[in-house]
């Protein structure tokens, strides 16, 4: 049997027909008469030599040929669309889209939009702001700025553009740390707990404590499930919370926050910044990827004089 592909326009007649069970169905979607479409079908039947569906009154069955040849065809014009997209996204050397999760958008990089668009005007910045996973080969997203661990295999695809570290460390407003002025006052402080910063770092206000060697208070205090809504807690003076020195840089820039305690907790969660290799060249996202390296830097200013502590090594800390 020869191995030579048969034309892409009866393979994309079987395959809209084979998701769609319905000759019917399949020729809407491709804007041609079921006439056309069942032409197709019967040349690409024709050159394999065997039918692929078993037609019956109302509907159509793939044979077991047909079975087999679905999943590949499938993949394959889901490969050419992506490669088709990527291709067309080389030429809109002027558009960039930008994923980040939620927080991280709304804390860091929107305020920080302006000073981009003021330096970089031929570029036209779009943010997806999301926790879900997106695929740089069919979601259109050129940068993505995830906030985790280092999946398996990830490196060997895509660029890693920067490595961002994190660290955590008490805040509050300056009339709490008044009131609260030692680590042991804290036990005693409302305590704002976080739970998808807990989830992605796996560590929570007994950490802190245990860094600190101050013995850990039984939970209580308010409980968000989203770390921007906890500062939003802790600038109007709800309470201490476990803040992320990133999300917080503005507010600890002007004073709205504070953190008075030099013990910080660094996970092992980090943010990197990564896009498809080769696609760091492209003007657009390297002037993005430049600016991002230059604001980074400025956070480096928050970290003075602390004591950075592995979360690893506090969680394999005994208590006492």
């Amino acid at each position: 049997m020869s191995d030579r592909l048969p034309p892409l326009t009866a393979l994309r007649a079987f395959d809209a027909a084979a998701r769609h069970m319905s000759f019917q169905d399949a020729a809407a979607e491709l804007h041609v008469t079921p006439a056309a479409l069942s032409y197709q079908i019967k040349s690409l039947e024709e050159q394999f030599g065997a039918p692929l569906f078993h037609r019956m009154n109302r509907k159509v069955e793939l044979t077991e040929a047909g079975a087999a040849l679905a999943p590949g065809a499938a993949e394959g014009f889901a490969a050419l669309r992506a490669a088709w997209r990527a291709a067309k996204r080389t030429q809109e050397s002027g558009l960039l889209t930008v994923t980040a999760g939620p927080a991280f958008t709304a804390r860091w990089l929107a305020p920080r939009l302006f000073d981009f668009a003021s330096k970089h005007p031929e570029v036209e910045l779009r943010f997806a702001a999301t926790l879900r996973l997106l695929d740089f080969r069919t979601d259109d997203i050129d940068v993505a700025i995830r906030f985790g661990q280092p999946r398996a295999g990830e490196d060997e695809a895509l660029h890693v553009a920067l490595d961002l570290g994190e660290w955590m460390t008490p805040m509050m407003t300056p009339d709490l740390a008044a009131r609260y002025a030692t680590p042991e006052s804290l036990r005693d402080a409302p305590l704002i707990h976080q739970d998808d910063t807990a989830a992605f770092t796996g560590f929570d206000w007994g950490t802190w404590f245990r860094a600190a060697s101050v013995p850990a208070p039984e939970p209580h205090g308010p409980r968000f499930s989203q770390a921007d809504h906890a500062l939003d807690a802790a600038q109007a003076g709800a309470g201490v919370v476990l803040g992320r020195m990133s999300l917080a840089d503005a507010a600890l820039r002007t004073g709205a926050l504070v953190a008075p305690f030099d013990v910080a907790i660094v996970p092992e969660a980090r943010y990197r910044v990564l896009c498809p290799q080769g696609a760091q060249d492209r003007p657009a996202t390297r002037a993005f990827l430049d600016w991002l390296r230059g604001e980074v830097a400025t956070m480096a200013d928050h970290s003075g004089g602390r004591t950075m502590v592995d979360a690893v090594d506090v969680a394999t800390t005994p208590e006492g």
